[in-house]
């Protein structure tokens, strides 16, 4: 995978990946939302919706969204991919520690263009990973 650049670099394992977005996640990238929960020992926690959309540039497939409960009550929606070969993908699953459930997922649609909602995180952690993993293709920003 060289990025669309011509370039060429070392493959990409999925443990590099994951080593990758663990290293770039952190509190200025977490969605306000959950920026009271984000700890560096849980840096997944709030980057489910950046994250989904970066690995959707990376490879492509269907954007996943499942309502989240937590003892019962609504407690926001996790994100995740499932990839064209139809392999489902969640490099933040692990965020869920609290006995939290998942409705069954809805495939939903990417919107066209700039992000309307944290647009900037979304760049910041490309640009992290830019930096560990080299060039990324281009992003579904239009």
């Amino acid at each position: 995978m060289n990025g669309g650049t011509g370039a060429t670099r070392t493959p990409w394992s999925l443990l590099d990946l994951d080593r990758a977005f663990r290293a770039c996640w952190a509190a200025d990238t977490c969605s306000p939302d959950d920026l009271p929960e984000w700890r560096p020992d849980s840096p997944s926690v709030g980057h489910c919706d950046i994250t989904t959309l970066v690995v959707n540039d990376l490879f492509g497939g269907d954007l996943l969204v499942a309502d989240v409960r937590r003892a019962g009550s609504p407690h926001g929606h996790h994100w995740w991919n499932r990839l064209p070969n139809g392999v489902e993908l969640d490099l933040t699953r692990d965020q869920f520690r609290a006995g939290e459930t998942l409705s069954p997922p809805r495939t939903v649609t990417r919107p066209p263009g700039p992000l309307p909602r944290r647009h900037p995180e979304y760049e910041l952690l490309r640009a992290r990973l830019t930096r560990h993993l080299g060039p990324l293709p281009s992003g579904g920003e239009g």
